[in-house]
């Protein structure tokens, strides 16, 4: 009887085995065959039978319904997380060409991810390059791309999730850039180490070399800072700069970022010290001095804008948006004068006071009409129409009739 009973059991076993290798085939082929709607539903069954399939024939459905939930790219977005995990499931002592799947669906995403970017999809590229970072966990610049994405996209919960997660990892974005100069054009190009040296070798670029980018880690403790103060955690705002001035003392740009969170603190003095430490830790980086004068305008106080602008110009005359921020703040003034014209009476006295004011907004247009002129020449693209309205107006007004109606023709005004 005792015999009986364990030779039932057996067979039991050896069925329900027989059953697993049966719907694992029925996957194995739905998969092959590209009927990954089938493959789905055989997955399914199987998923139930896990507990009693030992390692060969887990590693094999895991492989499997990973490539049937991610259906050559075509699969729904919410299962490609499943898709990733059970990948990392999958032993290569059973499944040979894994390495090569991954490969092929990281490149697929990143072609998906990079297409959502592009074309304005942030939250939707954010999610993608999510899931890069999920499937290739060594290559810490997809959780980067994650956390920008959101951040353009306005997922600033996402964003403050990645970008904690990037300090946390110590991910500071060094890679070395390898570059040539282009003979026929004289820019420089940059590109992978192979490419730049198989161009040099071919003659078409010369003067090839290699550098170090700039580290991350200010942008992404200044991003982590910015998200706390735009939620109203200011003191959250203020820890994490200083956290981050602490890691890297003489980041210019940690030092901007501290002074413009000291400002929204309502901290004059110490938004003060913070300003010529960082003018006298760096006094000719351009994008420095120009955030300065972006952070002084921000705070009302115009002259040391302006100050700044054309600081960045003298190093710098081609430096565009700087250009058009100081064009603009000079043009303020004629706002101004505007306003104080409008509330004059037709006396004697207020119609001289109106012509010492139509004197000073000459003046105004003879400071502007060079800053934007040269924004204009600067603007191949024709993207300043703004500009381009701007300077026509006050040609008209100045009697540049002719340089109006050439202006006009050139932006379609």
């Amino acid at each position: 009887m005792k015999k009986q009973l364990i030779f039932t059991l057996a067979l039991l076993v050896t069925l329900f085995s027989f059953g697993q290798k049966k719907e694992l085939k029925v996957l194995e082929k739905a998969v092959k065959n590209n009927n990954f709607a089938e493959a789905k539903a055989a997955a399914v069954t199987l998923e139930s039978m896990l507990g009693s399939m030992d390692d060969k024939m887990k590693s094999k459905f895991y492989y499997n319904r990973a490539k049937a939930l991610y259906a050559n790219g075509a699969g729904n977005v919410a299962d490609f997380d499943t898709a990733f995990n059970d990948l990392n499931k999958v032993d290569q002592k059973y499944v040979s060409d894994l390495a090569e799947t991954k490969k092929f669906v990281q490149n697929e995403l990143l072609v998906k991810g990079n297409s959502f970017y592009t074309g304005g999809k942030y939250t939707q590229a954010a999610s993608l390059f999510s899931m890069l970072y999920k499937l290739v966990p060594e290559d810490q610049s997809y959780l980067y791309y994650a956390a920008v994405s959101s951040v353009l996209g306005k997922d600033f919960d996402s964003a403050l999730n990645h970008y904690t997660a990037l300090k946390e990892l110590g991910y500071t974005g060094i890679t070395t850039e390898y570059f040539a100069v282009n003979k026929e054009t004289g820019e420089e190009e940059v590109f992978d180490k192979g490419t730049r040296d198989l161009y040099v070798k071919a003659k078409t670029h010369i003067k090839p070399g290699e550098r170090e980018t700039k580290s991350k880690v200010g942008e992404i403790y200044g991003q982590i800072t910015s998200i706390y103060l735009n939620q109203g955690e200011n003191e959250k705002a203020l820890e994490s700069i200083k956290e981050a001035r602490i890691a890297d003392p003489s980041n210019s740009d940690l030092i901007v970022t501290e002074a413009n969170v000291q400002l929204k603190l309502g901290n004059e003095l110490e938004y003060g010290k913070l300003i010529k430490e960082a003018i006298a830790n760096d006094p000719n980086n351009t994008d420095l001095i120009y955030n300065l004068g972006v952070i002084s305008n921000q705070a009302e106080n115009k002259a040391d804008a302006e100050m700044y602008y054309k600081k960045v110009i003298e190093i710098d005359p081609n430096y565009i948006n700087a250009l058009k921020n100081i064009s603009a703040l000079i043009l303020e003034e004629d706002a101004e004068i505007v306003k104080k014209m409008n509330v004059l009476t037709n006396s004697n006295a207020d119609n001289k006071i109106y012509d010492q004011l139509q004197k000073d907004r000459g003046g105004v247009y003879q400071k502007a009409i060079p800053y934007l002129e040269s924004v204009i020449k600067l603007d191949t693209k024709l993207e300043s129409a703004d500009f381009a309205r701007t300077l026509s107006n006050i040609y008209s007004v100045v009697g540049e009739s002719e340089k109006a109606k050439a202006l006009k023709a050139k932006y379609g005004l």
